[in-house]
């Protein structure tokens, strides 16, 4: 009789987690996975995947707008929500059964309820235990609402997806990924929108020109971006919602978004009580091979809150089932993972801001050009796009390459490869572009910008 009912048992059926499982189960083991929804995760059902469905939705405006600089006579265009969000639905739906099939044809026996981990081997679903000799926690993260009165009026982006109709006036909180993006969609498509964020700058932790830029951009699509101004609370009235800023104005809304951050859900698996350290907001605690301080006990993807983006809790999930069931013993390379915001215009980066390498104490070469794209001389459309390159002085390798602009996360990914293979600025200028592109401008940058003050004193 075996020791244990399964070889691995996950809780969590996101990106992360089918990918582990599915590798596991190719490796031979015994696999079972628990889901308490439907299968697919944050990024297929809730996150990034119908979001950029909205993102294409709402990028048509900007088209019909521009048609007219290329000779084109378009009619009044309306646009229909509700048939949008079905349409997305039908979509997730379809995905929804992929994965279903991806999970049986790998042999992976999917169990549906809220998993609960009783013991270093044992977890509880459906008031059953089970045995496994290795557990993985991939279940992701969860908005956050700030508690502030009238919290329970507000919505997230779980909630903005499905929204029955397009509010006319929405006032989104937050100044991270989500808040941006969610921002750009709602105002193409024609919602009055006021963003808040209490900070300096939106996306912290972005470079600084990259913030700025963004920042002027997407205030010429007609979103009220306020800075240094947060919501206090939130009344249900007659008109609809009335937000009360720290600034003490009060604007009335007819619905508003919390988009101020997420939180690694493990609240309700039983971790600490089987002696898994976990970080003060609930991130588990893992080392480079995932493995927590319980030694039975992995997790990947958000849960940890290492890098929180699907590609990486894939590959989290693909190194730790050739790690533990492969025999191929192998680590997740966290350096040099390219980014996206699907903002409008969208943003994408590679590797060090110009901030985090100056940190870091490294002589630098920065290039960087802003201009107005080729599409635009005929649309007469006033937007403009940043490119940026990092580059270690000493080494002439190209630390970071940043850009704001149409198609960006198309462009990065292909730098994110030169990147990997430890490109250097010479290659990059020995490399031809393609003309008439944007992405030219890339190789062929060669002034130096001017070193900060503080810096050229020293």
């Amino acid at each position: 009789m075996p020791a244990h009912d399964y070889d691995l048992f996950v809780i969590g059926a996101g990106s992360g987690g089918v990918r582990a499982s599915r590798i596991a189960a190719g490796h031979g083991a015994k696999v079972a996975i628990a889901e308490a929804w439907r299968v697919g995760g944050t990024c297929v059902l809730r996150g990034c995947v119908p979001k950029k469905l909205l993102v294409y939705g709402s990028h048509v405006a900007h088209d019909i707008e521009d048609a007219a600089g290329f000779g084109w006579t378009i009619g009044r265009a309306t646009h229909d929500w509700p048939k949008l969000i079905a349409n997305k639905d039908k979509e997730l739906d379809r995905l929804h059964g992929v994965y279903l099939k991806l999970l049986s044809n790998a042999g992976v026996e999917l169990i549906e309820g809220e998993a609960r981990v009783v013991a270093p081997d044992a977890v509880e679903v459906n008031k059953k235990r089970v045995t496994a000799r290795t557990i993985l926690v991939a279940t992701g993260g969860w908005p956050v609402i700030p508690d502030i009165p009238g919290r329970q009026l507000a919505i997230t982006s779980n909630e903005a997806l499905d929204l029955k109709h397009r509010p006319e006036r929405i006032v989104i909180v937050g100044g991270g990924y989500i808040a941006v993006e969610f921002a750009g969609i709602f105002a193409a498509l024609g919602s009055k929108v006021t963003q808040l964020y209490r900070g300096e700058m939106i996306l912290r932790g972005f470079d600084t020109d990259v913030r700025t830029f963004l920042a002027d951009e997407i205030r010429k699509k007609d979103i009220d971006l306020r800075l240094r101004t947060d919501a206090t609370r939130i009344d249900s009235t007659m008109r609809g919602l009335a937000v009360t800023l720290t600034t003490g104005q009060v604007i009335d809304a007819d619905a508003v978004m919390m988009a101020t951050g997420r939180a690694p859900n493990t609240k309700k698996l039983g971790l600490a009580e089987v002696g898994v350290a976990l970080k003060p907001n609930g991130a588990v605690i893992v080392d480079e091979w995932s493995r927590s301080s319980m030694p039975s006990i992995y997790a990947v993807g958000d849960v940890t809150d290492r890098i929180n983006l699907t590609p990486v809790a894939i590959a989290e999930g693909h190194a730790f089932a050739d790690t533990v069931f492969g025999g191929k013993p192998r680590k997740m390379d966290h350096a040099n993972v390219p980014s996206a915001v699907f903002s409008q215009p969208s943003v994408s980066v590679v590797g060090l801001s110009e901030d985090a390498a100056r940190a870091k104490g490294i002589a630098l070469d920065i290039y960087r050009t802003s201009f107005r794209p080729m599409k635009h001389t005929l649309s007469g459309r006033d937007e403009r796009m940043l490119m940026k390159l990092v580059v270690e002085r000493a080494t002439d390798r190209v630390l970071g390459a940043h850009m704001v602009g149409a198609d960006a996360p198309e462009i990065i990914q292909g730098l994110a490869v030169a990147m990997k293979a430890g490109a250097t600025k010479a290659d990059f200028d020995a490399t031809i572009g393609i003309h008439p592109t944007a992405a030219e401008e890339f190789v062929t940058m060669r002034t130096k910008t001017a070193e900060p003050a503080a810096k050229a004193a020293e």
